[in-house]
């Protein structure tokens, strides 16, 4: 629990936001080309990235070392940063990011759309809002 560790979880929680800015103003599109398509779902898969890593970094800084995503999503669950709903849709999410890779079969692709816009991309936003709030807390 160094000083460095809280500012390594803080500086990746910075680049999450950026890229939750970015998944936003990707989800806004009331349709997409292929190409657009792709480009939600890589938007979203490196925002899913940032934020299990994120909360990988919080989680070191206090003490736990957990290493795979599903150990992090649980983990995350017990110290009480993601609620019920929320750990189960990031555990769903995990399990269909191979899903999600396939953008080529355009119903697959239409089938990432629905789930990133739906449910993907508002369960990161509730774990943005989560990890912002505990940097703010004093």
């Amino acid at each position: 629990m160094s000083n460095a560790d809280e500012v390594r979880w803080q500086q990746r929680l910075a680049n999450f936001n950026k890229a939750m800015a970015q998944l936003e103003g990707a989800c806004e599109e009331e349709d997409y080309s292929d190409l657009e398509r792709a480009g939600l779902v890589k938007i979203f898969e490196f925002s899913f990235e940032l934020a299990w890593k994120t909360l990988k970094d919080l989680l070191f800084y206090e003490g736990f070392e957990e290493k795979t995503p599903r150990d992090v999503l649980r983990r995350a669950f017990e110290a009480g940063y993601l609620d019920d709903a929320t750990a189960e849709t990031a555990l769903d999410a995990l399990d269909k990011r191979n899903l999600l890779s396939h953008t080529y079969n355009e119903k697959t692709a239409r089938e990432a759309e629905s789930l990133i816009r739906d449910q993907y991309a508002p369960m990161l936003q509730t774990i943005l809002a989560t990890l912002n709030e505990k940097r703010a807390a004093p």
